[in-house]
């Protein structure tokens, strides 16, 4: 296993980094500002889409990228270091054209849309010209198992009628986002894994109402976490993506990227948290010490570096199994990381904010955000006790094939 930054990644890794720097994180304030005054889009957003793209900063993430789309078209694994960068700072996704779930979207088009849909969604996505959701969870079953998705897509003539109900659907709120890919079922009868399609919903469909944007505990996004919902909603049979009865996998398809995407933006996310709390014991004091000198204290940063360090490790390999052998030969590992990276945010965020004391649970750092993120994690793109299922599954069919073989372990005849 080979986890050496390539050259291009490392070049590409100090271009960001100063991007970042120069143009991004001094606008992170600005960003707050202007969305707490309820402006979104930000005013600089798309000058800083047109510079990241005329440096050669743009569509990051697609390894499949082809030589005449915009983009790097880099491999996973040389994208992992790229996305921890990125995440550093919620929002700078956007600038560089790698933002959820646009991305994954963007996946599913590139693998699966028909010239039609490549004109008409996939190239404005590509170009950062519009913004996209994917709609699958749902309020009354437990979407983690697809196969309980209620959202009926019957056929009607030449037409697909939509009704059902959707939430937390991210980007749903923001107002350039111009097309959903819905998944529903369009045959009840068929085998479990054979009953979901996904259809291409404009979002200005009639019939198509967004109830309100949810917090993620108390965190806001502009963006949007929407509930949806979808009353004889119409659209022509030339919106299906794929073909009947390939939801699921598409979905299996989709979320094994976004769920390592995910873990690369959220170490980033972590660092920050170290960096503000290796920062804040340096320089306050305690009955005349300061914290730096304290040993709970020096635990607490040795533990969370050796727990950063795990599982940037486990990110990386994760990535080079993908790229060696496609998503599916990495299921475990991406469940591993997907249940990981969440916990340890979690663990290291939390004491970061004890360690600002009251300051850690105000408004004043990010550190609030970035608690609530990690812990939101542990559900989105499924829960950490399904992907545990799937892990321990797994362990014990490969043991399967030596069962017997640790007996020679033993003390006893």
């Amino acid at each position: 296993m080979e986890f050496t930054y390539s050259d291009r990644c490392n070049a590409l890794r100090q271009q960001l980094t100063e991007f970042m720097e120069e143009h991004v994180i001094p606008r992170d304030r600005l960003w707050h500002k202007e969305v707490k005054a309820g402006q979104y889009p930000v005013s600089f957003m798309e000058d800083l889409k047109a510079l990241a793209r005329s440096q050669g900063l743009w569509n990051l993430f697609l390894p499949s990228l082809r030589p005449d789309e915009p983009g790097q078209g880099l491999s996973n694994l040389d994208y992992a270091p790229l996305a921890e960068i990125m995440g550093r700072v919620f929002w700078s996704s956007e600038v560089f054209n790698c933002n959820a779930p646009d991305t994954g979207n963007m996946e599913l088009l590139h693998m699966f849309a028909t010239p039609e849909q490549y004109e008409a969604w996939l190239k404005p996505l590509l170009a950062g010209d519009i913004r996209s959701a994917f709609c699958m969870t749902e309020p009354d079953v437990a979407s983690s198992d697809a196969t309980n998705i209620q959202t009926s897509i019957r056929r009607d003539g030449d037409e697909y009628v939509i009704n059902g109900r959707k939430w937390f659907i991210t980007n749903a709120a923001h107002p350039n986002c111009k097309i959903m890919i819905v998944m529903g079922k369009t045959d009840p009868e068929a085998e479990p894994h054979r009953q979901q399609s996904m259809v291409l919903v404009p979002r200005d469909t009639p019939g198509m109402t967004v109830v309100r944007n949810i917090n993620i505990l108390n965190h806001f996004s502009p963006e949007g976490h929407c509930e949806i919902r979808f009353e004889n909603v119409r659209v022509p049979v030339e919106n299906l993506l794929g073909t009947e009865g390939d939801g699921f996998m598409m979905a299996q398809a989709r979320l094994g990227p976004g769920r390592i995407h995910h873990c690369m933006r959220s170490i980033g996310q972590t660092e920050v948290a170290f960096d503000l709390m290796c920062d804040r014991v340096r320089e306050r004091k305690t009955f005349g010490r300061h914290l730096a000198e304290r040993d709970t204290i020096l635990e607490w940063i040795a533990r969370s570096r050796v727990s950063i360090e795990q599982a940037r490790l486990l990110v990386l390999k994760t990535a080079w199994m993908i790229d060696q052998g496609g998503a599916q030969s990495a299921r475990k590992e991406i469940s591993m990381i997907k249940t990981l990276i969440p916990q340890m945010q979690c663990e290291v965020t939390d004491r970061a904010i004890q360690a600002f004391g009251a300051m850690g649970l105000s408004p004043d750092t990010p550190l609030g955000d970035i608690f609530t993120w990690g812990r939101a994690l542990r559900l989105i793109d499924g829960p950490d006790e399904v992907h545990l299922r799937s892990i321990g599954r797994m362990e014990l069919k490969e043991r399967g094939k030596t069962l017997g073989q640790s007996l020679k372990y033993l003390y006893s005849e």
